[in-house]
Parts: structure tokens; sequence; C-alpha cells
């Protein structure tokens, strides 16, 4: 089975599909969005980690999105 989330906050939006790993156990993919006036924001990366259960990997991977932007917005980082 394929999980998948999303999870908004304003104009920031975090989407998390996973997929089955090589050698058992789950990947995440994170997408995450930003709609300004400026134009629309994309960014897609996949989570580092492989993890055991679905369940644990879409929770992982919305909360690596959700820290992504956290980091984005205070500009510590620049993509």
């Amino acid at each position: 089975m394929v999980l998948s989330a999303n999870v908004r906050q304003g104009t920031w939006s975090v989407a998390v599909h996973t997929d089955a790993a090589q050698g058992g156990g789950y990947l995440s993919t994170i997408h995450v969005t930003h709609a300004s006036p400026n134009g629309e924001f994309e960014h897609t990366f996949p989570h580092a980690r492989i993890f055991d259960s679905e369940r644990e990997a879409v929770l992982e991977g919305l909360r690596e999105g959700m820290t992504w932007i956290a980091l984005k917005t205070t500009r510590t980082i620049d993509v």
C-alpha cells in the first residue's frame, strides 16, 4: 500500500508520499509549495532515511517538510 498526506499552513503546503524501498522498508518523497504574489515556489526532495513502516515514513516526511519551511521562512536556507 502507498500512503500519502498533505499539511497546509497559510500559503505553504507539504505533501508526502511513500514508496517501497528495495530490500524492505519505505521511502518518503516530500513536496513543498508556497504561493506568493511573485509566483509559486516548489521544492521536492527525498527523506534521507528508510523507514520500517509507512506510517513512520509519512509522519517523518511531514515533520521534515515543516522543518524545511521553518528554515526557509526564517531565511536560514536559500533555495
